[in-house]
Protein backbone atom coordinates (compact mmCIF):
# COMPACT_ATOMS: atom_id res chain seq x y z
CA UNK A 1 0.00 0.00 0.00
CA UNK A 2 1.15 3.71 -0.84
CA UNK A 3 0.52 4.37 3.01
CA UNK A 4 2.91 1.79 4.30
CA UNK A 5 5.69 2.85 1.46
CA UNK A 6 5.55 6.81 2.27
CA UNK A 7 6.36 5.43 5.84
CA UNK A 8 9.07 3.30 4.90
CA UNK A 9 10.45 6.06 2.84
CA UNK A 10 10.60 8.26 6.08
CA UNK A 11 12.15 5.72 8.01
CA UNK A 12 14.99 5.12 5.16
CA UNK A 13 15.07 8.88 5.08
CA UNK A 14 16.17 9.04 8.45
CA UNK A 15 18.47 6.40 8.84
CA UNK A 16 20.73 7.46 6.05
CA UNK A 17 22.43 10.84 5.80
CA UNK A 18 21.15 11.47 2.25
CA UNK A 19 19.84 9.21 -0.50
CA UNK A 20 20.25 9.57 -4.35
CA UNK A 21 16.11 8.92 -6.38
CA UNK A 22 17.79 5.69 -7.77
CA UNK A 23 19.21 4.63 -4.03
CA UNK A 24 15.82 5.39 -2.79
CA UNK A 25 13.99 3.37 -5.90
CA UNK A 26 16.34 0.69 -5.79
CA UNK A 27 15.69 0.32 -1.70
CA UNK A 28 12.21 0.88 -1.91
CA UNK A 29 11.61 -1.12 -5.09
CA UNK A 30 10.00 1.12 -7.55
CA UNK A 31 10.34 2.91 -10.02
CA UNK A 32 12.06 6.47 -10.14
CA UNK A 33 9.10 8.33 -11.16
CA UNK A 34 7.27 6.47 -8.50
CA UNK A 35 9.88 8.03 -6.14
CA UNK A 36 9.60 10.85 -7.04
CA UNK A 37 5.45 11.40 -6.53
CA UNK A 38 6.10 9.76 -2.85
CA UNK A 39 8.57 12.44 -2.08
CA UNK A 40 6.24 15.57 -3.32
CA UNK A 41 3.54 13.39 -0.79
CA UNK A 42 5.53 13.30 2.01
CA UNK A 43 6.62 17.18 1.15
CA UNK A 44 2.96 17.98 1.22
CA UNK A 45 2.20 15.81 4.17
CA UNK A 46 4.51 18.24 6.09
CA UNK A 47 7.92 16.56 5.94
CA UNK A 48 10.83 19.11 5.76
CA UNK A 49 12.32 17.75 2.19
CA UNK A 50 16.34 19.17 1.16
CA UNK A 51 17.09 18.20 -2.50
CA UNK A 52 20.57 18.73 -3.70
CA UNK A 53 21.69 18.40 -7.45
CA UNK A 54 25.11 17.45 -8.40
CA UNK A 55 27.50 14.99 -7.74
CA UNK A 56 26.97 14.29 -4.26
CA UNK A 57 23.85 15.36 -3.60
CA UNK A 58 21.09 13.13 -2.67
CA UNK A 59 17.44 13.87 -0.76
CA UNK A 60 17.25 13.91 2.51
CA UNK A 61 15.44 15.44 5.59
CA UNK A 62 16.38 19.14 6.98
CA UNK A 63 19.01 18.28 9.72
CA UNK A 64 17.50 18.12 13.09
CA UNK A 65 14.11 16.65 12.82
CA UNK A 66 12.91 13.63 12.79
CA UNK A 67 9.52 11.63 12.87
CA UNK A 68 8.48 10.31 16.41
CA UNK A 69 7.79 6.78 15.07
CA UNK A 70 11.25 5.29 15.41
CA UNK A 71 11.02 1.90 15.64
CA UNK A 72 7.18 1.39 14.25
CA UNK A 73 6.87 -0.26 11.07
CA UNK A 74 3.62 1.36 8.76
CA UNK A 75 1.52 -1.55 9.82
CA UNK A 76 2.38 -1.21 13.88
CA UNK A 77 1.09 2.12 13.51
CA UNK A 78 -1.88 1.39 11.92
CA UNK A 79 -2.48 -1.30 14.21
CA UNK A 80 -1.98 0.63 17.02
CA UNK A 81 -3.51 4.03 15.52
CA UNK A 82 -6.55 1.74 14.82
CA UNK A 83 -6.90 0.07 17.91
CA UNK A 84 -8.32 2.79 20.48
CA UNK A 85 -8.13 1.88 23.93
CA UNK A 86 -9.61 -1.79 24.07
CA UNK A 87 -11.37 -2.39 27.40
CA UNK A 88 -9.25 -4.78 28.61
CA UNK A 89 -6.35 -2.37 28.62
CA UNK A 90 -8.98 -0.20 30.71
CA UNK A 91 -9.38 -2.43 32.94
CA UNK A 92 -5.75 -2.53 34.08
CA UNK A 93 -5.69 1.20 34.58
CA UNK A 94 -3.09 1.37 31.17
CA UNK A 95 -6.16 3.33 29.37
CA UNK A 96 -3.92 6.59 29.60
CA UNK A 97 -1.53 5.21 28.43
CA UNK A 98 -2.75 3.62 25.28
CA UNK A 99 -4.07 6.99 24.74
CA UNK A 100 -1.28 8.64 24.98
CA UNK A 101 0.60 6.66 22.35
CA UNK A 102 -2.74 6.97 20.64
CA UNK A 103 -2.61 10.59 20.13
CA UNK A 104 1.37 10.44 19.29
CA UNK A 105 1.07 8.17 16.73
CA UNK A 106 -2.05 10.28 15.38
CA UNK A 107 -0.07 13.58 15.28
CA UNK A 108 2.93 12.11 13.30
CA UNK A 109 0.82 10.01 11.03
CA UNK A 110 0.86 11.47 7.32
CA UNK A 111 -2.64 12.16 5.98
CA UNK A 112 -2.94 8.87 3.97
CA UNK A 113 -1.87 6.78 6.71
CA UNK A 114 -3.84 8.09 9.13
CA UNK A 115 -7.08 7.64 6.25
CA UNK A 116 -6.11 3.83 6.63
CA UNK A 117 -5.76 3.41 10.28
CA UNK A 118 -9.24 4.88 10.25
CA UNK A 119 -10.50 2.77 7.76
CA UNK A 120 -9.32 -0.14 9.86
CA UNK A 121 -11.03 1.10 13.12
CA UNK A 122 -14.31 1.53 11.26
CA UNK A 123 -14.05 -1.90 9.84
CA UNK A 124 -12.81 -4.16 12.52
CA UNK A 125 -14.06 -4.66 16.19
CA UNK A 126 -12.86 -7.52 18.44
CA UNK A 127 -15.56 -8.13 21.47
CA UNK A 128 -13.70 -10.50 23.21
CA UNK A 129 -15.99 -11.37 26.01
CA UNK A 130 -18.62 -14.21 24.90
CA UNK A 131 -22.65 -13.76 24.59
CA UNK A 132 -24.75 -13.04 27.28
CA UNK A 133 -22.13 -13.00 29.64
CA UNK A 134 -22.98 -10.54 32.76
CA UNK A 135 -19.32 -8.31 33.26
CA UNK A 136 -17.09 -9.87 36.26
CA UNK A 137 -16.85 -7.09 39.07
CA UNK A 138 -12.73 -5.91 38.36
CA UNK A 139 -12.63 -3.47 41.02
CA UNK A 140 -9.99 -5.05 42.22
CA UNK A 141 -7.81 -5.70 38.69
CA UNK A 142 -5.84 -2.13 38.65
CA UNK A 143 -4.53 -3.34 41.63
CA UNK A 144 -3.62 -7.11 40.63
CA UNK A 145 -1.86 -5.75 38.10
CA UNK A 146 0.50 -3.37 39.90
CA UNK A 147 1.39 -6.47 41.77
CA UNK A 148 2.31 -8.37 38.91
CA UNK A 149 4.04 -5.52 37.25
CA UNK A 150 5.93 -4.57 40.60
CA UNK A 151 6.94 -8.15 41.33
CA UNK A 152 5.13 -7.42 44.94
CA UNK A 153 3.27 -10.42 46.80
CA UNK A 154 -0.37 -9.38 47.22
CA UNK A 155 -2.61 -10.74 50.10
CA UNK A 156 -6.26 -11.25 48.93
CA UNK A 157 -9.44 -12.29 50.48
CA UNK A 158 -11.07 -14.39 47.95
CA UNK A 159 -14.70 -15.91 47.52
CA UNK A 160 -14.81 -19.37 47.48
CA UNK A 161 -18.27 -21.07 47.36
CA UNK A 162 -20.00 -19.73 50.68
CA UNK A 163 -17.14 -18.44 52.32
CA UNK A 164 -14.03 -15.99 52.01
CA UNK A 165 -10.52 -17.39 51.90
CA UNK A 166 -7.63 -15.08 52.41
CA UNK A 167 -4.22 -16.11 51.01
CA UNK A 168 -1.23 -14.31 50.58
CA UNK A 169 0.66 -14.90 46.93
CA UNK A 170 3.15 -14.23 44.47
CA UNK A 171 1.30 -12.86 41.25
CA UNK A 172 2.88 -13.81 38.39
CA UNK A 173 0.94 -13.14 35.31
CA UNK A 174 -2.33 -12.08 33.82
CA UNK A 175 -4.55 -14.21 31.76
CA UNK A 176 -7.88 -12.94 29.41
CA UNK A 177 -10.06 -15.65 29.06
CA UNK A 178 -13.50 -15.36 26.69
CA UNK A 179 -13.58 -11.80 28.88
CA UNK A 180 -13.34 -12.86 32.29
CA UNK A 181 -9.49 -12.22 34.00
CA UNK A 182 -7.64 -15.12 35.89
CA UNK A 183 -4.47 -14.50 37.85
CA UNK A 184 -1.80 -17.16 38.13
CA UNK A 185 0.00 -17.32 41.47
CA UNK A 186 2.49 -19.23 43.36
CA UNK A 187 0.85 -19.77 46.55
CA UNK A 188 2.91 -21.74 48.78
CA UNK A 189 5.09 -24.18 46.16
CA UNK A 190 2.11 -24.32 44.51
CA UNK A 191 1.07 -22.63 41.14
CA UNK A 192 -2.76 -21.96 41.23
CA UNK A 193 -5.06 -19.93 39.19
CA UNK A 194 -7.81 -17.67 40.58
CA UNK A 195 -10.61 -15.71 38.96
CA UNK A 196 -10.14 -11.88 39.43
CA UNK A 197 -14.25 -11.56 39.60
CA UNK A 198 -14.16 -13.04 42.74
CA UNK A 199 -11.47 -11.28 44.61
CA UNK A 200 -13.38 -9.55 47.41
CA UNK A 201 -10.22 -7.33 48.45
CA UNK A 202 -6.40 -7.13 46.96
CA UNK A 203 -3.48 -5.46 48.98
CA UNK A 204 -0.42 -5.10 47.17
CA UNK A 205 2.44 -5.55 50.00
CA UNK A 206 6.10 -4.07 49.89
CA UNK A 207 7.68 -7.49 49.41
CA UNK A 208 9.23 -8.75 46.49
CA UNK A 209 9.17 -12.14 45.29
CA UNK A 210 11.33 -14.08 43.16
CA UNK A 211 9.83 -15.33 39.83
CA UNK A 212 9.95 -19.01 39.08
CA UNK A 213 13.14 -19.74 36.61
CA UNK A 214 11.71 -20.65 32.86
CA UNK A 215 8.26 -19.92 33.75
CA UNK A 216 6.34 -18.57 30.68
CA UNK A 217 3.06 -17.60 31.36
CA UNK A 218 1.48 -18.73 27.93
CA UNK A 219 2.69 -21.77 27.97
CA UNK A 220 2.01 -22.78 31.61
CA UNK A 221 -1.76 -21.71 30.98
CA UNK A 222 -2.07 -24.02 27.59
CA UNK A 223 -0.76 -26.84 29.38
CA UNK A 224 -3.52 -26.16 32.40
CA UNK A 225 -6.62 -25.53 30.28
CA UNK A 226 -5.56 -28.57 28.49
CA UNK A 227 -5.84 -30.42 31.40
CA UNK A 228 -8.69 -29.11 32.57
CA UNK A 229 -10.07 -29.51 29.78
CA UNK A 230 -9.31 -33.32 29.92
CA UNK A 231 -10.52 -33.68 33.62
CA UNK A 232 -13.98 -32.59 32.23
CA UNK A 233 -14.18 -35.30 29.62
CA UNK A 234 -14.90 -38.34 31.22
CA UNK A 235 -17.06 -40.19 28.77
CA UNK A 236 -17.43 -41.29 25.53
CA UNK A 237 -20.73 -40.86 23.92
CA UNK A 238 -21.42 -42.86 20.42
CA UNK A 239 -24.36 -41.26 18.47
CA UNK A 240 -26.23 -40.90 15.05
CA UNK A 241 -26.35 -37.62 13.59
CA UNK A 242 -28.02 -36.23 10.75
CA UNK A 243 -26.85 -34.25 7.87
CA UNK A 244 -27.70 -30.50 9.54
CA UNK A 245 -26.81 -32.23 12.81
CA UNK A 246 -23.74 -32.99 11.02
CA UNK A 247 -22.72 -29.63 9.48
CA UNK A 248 -24.03 -27.66 12.67
CA UNK A 249 -21.85 -29.48 15.29
CA UNK A 250 -19.03 -27.04 15.05
CA UNK A 251 -21.45 -24.43 16.51
CA UNK A 252 -23.07 -26.52 19.17
CA UNK A 253 -19.85 -28.18 20.90
CA UNK A 254 -15.89 -26.97 21.73
CA UNK A 255 -13.57 -26.89 18.99
CA UNK A 256 -11.54 -30.01 20.56
CA UNK A 257 -15.10 -32.00 21.05
CA UNK A 258 -15.71 -31.37 17.88
CA UNK A 259 -12.17 -31.64 15.74
CA UNK A 260 -11.65 -35.43 16.99
CA UNK A 261 -15.38 -36.30 16.28
CA UNK A 262 -14.90 -35.01 12.51
CA UNK A 263 -11.95 -36.92 12.40
CA UNK A 264 -12.92 -40.27 13.76
CA UNK A 265 -16.67 -39.91 12.06
CA UNK A 266 -18.10 -43.23 10.02
CA UNK A 267 -19.05 -42.27 6.31
CA UNK A 268 -22.85 -41.42 5.99
CA UNK A 269 -25.16 -44.25 5.42
CA UNK A 270 -28.06 -43.94 2.25
CA UNK A 271 -30.11 -41.23 4.47
CA UNK A 272 -26.95 -39.20 5.56
CA UNK A 273 -26.45 -39.84 8.71
CA UNK A 274 -23.60 -40.43 10.65
CA UNK A 275 -22.14 -42.03 13.82
CA UNK A 276 -19.95 -39.76 15.92
CA UNK A 277 -17.79 -40.35 19.28
CA UNK A 278 -18.16 -37.43 21.25
CA UNK A 279 -15.83 -36.93 24.30
CA UNK A 280 -18.64 -35.26 26.94
CA UNK A 281 -18.82 -34.34 30.71
CA UNK A 282 -21.02 -36.57 32.96
CA UNK A 283 -23.58 -38.44 31.52
CA UNK A 284 -26.73 -35.78 32.40
CA UNK A 285 -24.36 -32.63 30.97
CA UNK A 286 -24.10 -34.70 27.94
CA UNK A 287 -27.82 -35.69 27.68
CA UNK A 288 -28.76 -32.03 27.77
CA UNK A 289 -26.10 -30.91 25.48
CA UNK A 290 -27.53 -33.48 22.65
CA UNK A 291 -30.54 -31.98 23.39
CA UNK A 292 -29.83 -29.30 21.44
CA UNK A 293 -29.56 -31.29 18.36
CA UNK A 294 -33.48 -32.11 18.22
CA UNK A 295 -34.45 -34.81 16.01
CA UNK A 296 -31.13 -34.84 14.13
CA UNK A 297 -29.46 -36.88 16.83
CA UNK A 298 -29.70 -40.56 18.39
CA UNK A 299 -28.03 -41.33 21.36
CA UNK A 300 -26.38 -44.76 20.91
CA UNK A 301 -24.23 -45.36 23.48
CA UNK A 302 -23.46 -45.26 26.78
CA UNK A 303 -26.69 -46.77 28.27
CA UNK A 304 -26.91 -44.61 31.21
CA UNK A 305 -26.53 -41.12 28.44
CA UNK A 306 -29.36 -42.84 26.49
CA UNK A 307 -32.20 -43.14 29.20
CA UNK A 308 -31.50 -39.52 30.05
CA UNK A 309 -31.64 -37.86 27.03
CA UNK A 310 -35.30 -40.32 26.34
CA UNK A 311 -36.58 -39.16 29.57
CA UNK A 312 -36.08 -35.62 28.83
CA UNK A 313 -37.55 -36.17 25.48
CA UNK A 314 -40.52 -37.96 26.88
CA UNK A 315 -40.99 -34.93 29.48
CA UNK A 316 -40.96 -32.44 26.41
CA UNK A 317 -43.48 -34.08 24.56
CA UNK A 318 -45.42 -34.43 27.49
CA UNK A 319 -45.27 -30.38 27.88
CA UNK A 320 -46.13 -29.91 24.65
CA UNK A 321 -49.43 -32.13 24.38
Amino acid sequence: MRAERLVALLFVLQRRTAATVPELAGELGVSERTLHRDLAALREAGVPLWTETGRHGGVRLVEGWRSQLDGLTSREAVALFAMGVPRALAELGLGTAVSAAHAKVAATLPAELRDQAQVVAHRFHLDAPDWFRVADDTDHLATVARAVWNQHRLRVKYQRNESIVERTADPLGLVLKAGVWYLVANVGTALRTYRVGRIAAAEELDEIFERPPGFDLAAWWQQSSARFERSLRRIDVRVRLGPRAFRGLPKMLDLDVTRDALRTAAPPDAEGWREVTLALESPEIAAGQLLGFGPEVEVVSPPAVRALFAEAARQMVERHR
